[in-house]
């Protein structure tokens, strides 16, 4: 390796630095509306999970029923 390909990958390990974070501060209080959007949000998760999965076994049950005969 030569020098200068050396002092280019330590130049690019220089430039790969983590960002600072900046601290968020709360009042202490909580907006209900957000925790109900939050909670109606993870229902509606919830409820899109349940309906695949029992598309897909009504799918497996009709494709054994087809296949049976």
């Amino acid at each position: 390796m030569s020098a200068e390909k050396i002092f280019q990958e330590v130049q690019d390990i220089a430039d790969l630095k983590t960002p600072q974070l900046t601290k968020v501060t709360s009042s202490g209080r909580v907006d209900i509306n957000d925790l109900l959007a939050r909670a109606r949000k993870e229902k509606n998760k919830e409820n899109k999970i349940n309906l695949v999965f029992f598309g897909l076994v009504s799918l497996v049950l009709v494709v054994g029923i087809l296949l049976s005969f």
